[in-house]
């Protein structure tokens, strides 16, 4: 068996421990098109049929495997040894990500299991394992077509078409067992705050004893506290000796040690506060623009997966290289190690969720959204890039069925009961029902069109929305909400000008493309009363040729022009 092991990083630097085993690699892998595994106890065997690379989905090139027609279910087997030293405390199974209901066995017997495609889950498996060999089998169900799982932009027909992509399929994350002491620390909140020159802390742990937190910056200490936890949640405060602040292109992190007994772990946070003001977006009390631009997150090698830490940085600077200050995370939840490096370079990123392929209409649809969601915005509550939360995307009509709208309610107010520090977003684009920001999305390609309909909020306090009426009703009213334009552009581009889908007739030139490129930005950063605009889209995506670069990440053009158009000083900027 190959002992190669891909992603070898640990897989969420924001609660590092540095007793762990990377099971990425090769596992046993089985396709199981009848979904009938766990009636025949597959669970139970001594071996599968075939061979895969995890953490890469079956689909993809990297995993071996390249098979992209539906799977309703796939099957995984690995043999870990496990030494007697590591069973004194707890043991714990992790997934980065499993798409979508996995059933996760140890030694035979079932441990549990989670539905979800997009985030972290674990079992405390204890109990199940013993000095030496073990045998992990995880059963990954998946059903593309079933309109209460997100899907995202996954395809729901056989082939990829237009905006929607290849699938994945099962294990497309890293895969970890991690050792701690009986005490341990479960998971920390953090909540810094530039003014006061704090950090507050809020940590759940597990057992009694005393609680430290430690923060360092450059290596020097700037502050701690401790306290003894006598239950279940401690907190505490640290006061920064150093002011550092976080901002665009700064990341300024502070490293935090946090001990809880035997128990260690590192973490890290960023010193800024984020805001709506009015119609501006600020950042430590300071209106910036957001010039934003989509990432779909899909690599040509990985699908959802990147092949290594280096290609999740590379998508960030190119991004920065076109003049760009974040991006909308669109229609998935990205890895954690992709907001590590948007924290550390100074990135800022709106939090999203797969909600396509749901059916907004059916109230069943809460169960789909409410759990993982909540899951992720805990997962990435202490990121200080994430600035917003959007849940979700575009909720046009299923099958002539207007959407309900207390999902839609429900789900944002949910979201700010747990964050109160960031703005959400209820729906991208359409139809909003209760919404911090309101925006919009506009692919018209004609310069003097979109800046006639775009200057009345200028000049007559009107916006423009194409979306408001629906079937001949107003679908939805904007009420002097902050104003972001989070889709416009989408300009067609390939050298060779081949077929590929995209929004809009392509420019026959390179400077016709540069030309209206340039005018529709403008008209957004010459708005005083937009915050924010989002370009679609940063690299090409299977079919869909309208990215800055390739799929393959190739440039389509010098990138100096659009840093210059991007970046210049927008009218609501201070």
């Amino acid at each position: 068996m190959s002992t190669f092991i891909p992603r070898p990083e640990y897989p969420e630097p924001q609660f590092e421990r540095t007793d762990w085993i990377n099971l990425n690699g090769e596992w046993e892998f089985e396709i199981d098109h009848s979904a009938s595994g766990r009636e025949r106890k597959l669970y139970e065997a001594d071996s599968l049929s075939s061979k895969i690379i995890v953490p890469f989905c079956p689909e993809s090139s990297l995993s071996g495997i390249g098979f992209k027609d539906f799977m309703a279910a796939v099957w995984y087997r690995k043999v870990v040894n496990i030494p007697k030293e590591k069973l004194d405390g707890r043991v714990f199974l992790n997934f980065g990500a499993v798409d979508y209901e996995a059933f996760v066995y140890v030694n035979g017997k079932e441990v549990g299991s989670h539905k979800g495609g997009y985030v972290r889950f674990g079992f405390d498996i204890t109990d199940y394992v013993k000095e030496g060999d073990n045998v992990i089998t995880v059963c990954a169900e998946d059903d593309t077509r079933n309109n209460l799982i997100p899907t995202g932009k996954q395809s729901y027909r056989h082939e990829s078409w237009g905006c929607f992509y290849t699938r994945t399929t099962g294990i497309w994350q890293t895969v970890w067992l991690e050792f701690t002491p009986k005490s341990y620390i479960k998971s920390v909140k953090i909540f810094p705050d530039y003014k006061a020159g704090t950090a507050e802390i809020q940590a759940d742990v597990c057992g009694y004893g005393t609680f430290r937190a430690e923060a360092f910056f450059d290596g020097k200490a700037v502050g701690s506290f401790q306290r003894d936890a006598n239950g279940e949640m401690v907190c505490g405060t640290i006061n920064l000796s150093e002011i550092h602040v976080w901002d665009l292109g700064q990341g300024n992190l502070y490293d935090l040690r946090l001990t809880f007994g035997d128990d260690c772990v590192k973490s890290y946070f960023g010193l800024r506060n984020v805001r709506m003001d009015g119609w501006k977006f600020m950042l430590n009390d300071r209106s910036v623009f957001m010039r934003l631009v989509l990432d779909q997150g899909f690599y040509p090698d990985g699908i959802y997966t990147a092949k290594d830490d280096a290609a999740l940085v590379r998508d960030i600077e190119l991004s920065l290289a076109a003049g760009f200050n974040g991006a909308r995370l669109h229609e998935k939840v990205f890895e954690p190690r992709f907001l590590y490096h948007c924290d550390r370079l100074g990135y800022l990123a709106w939090g999203e969720y797969p909600n396509w392929g749901i059916d907004y209409s059916n109230p069943k649809a809460i169960a789909s959204v409410y759990y993982e969601w909540v899951e992720a915005v805990n997962r990435d509550f202490n990121h200080p890039s994430i600035i917003g939360w959007c849940p979700f995307n575009e909720t046009w009509d299923y099958e002539l069925r207007k959407q309900w709208d207390d999902l839609l309610r429900i789900i944002y107010k949910v979201t700010k009961e747990i964050d109160k520090t960031r703005p959400c977003i209820d729906t991208s684009g359409n139809f909003h029902v209760e919404t911090d920001i309101f925006d919009v999305h506009d692919y018209d390609q004609n310069v003097e069109t979109f800046k006639e309909n775009y200057d009345k909020l200028n000049n007559e306090g009107v916006l423009y929305d194409r979306t408001q009426k629906r079937n001949g009703r107003d679908r939805q009213t904007w009420r002097g909400e902050p104003v972001f334009l989070s889709e416009y552009g989408g300009i067609r581009w390939t050298k060779e000008q081949s077929d590929g889908w995209g929004y809009g007739e392509a420019p026959k030139t390179e400077e016709e493309f540069k030309a209206r490129y340039k005018g529709l930005t403008d008209v957004l950063l010459d708005n005083k009363y937009m915050c924010g605009f989002c370009y679609t889209q940063l690299y090409d995506v299977e079919q869909e040729i309208n990215g800055f670069y390739t799929y393959e990440r190739e440039a389509k053009f010098d990138m100096s022009f659009f840093k210059e158009v991007n970046s210049r000083k927008a009218a609501i900027e201070d």
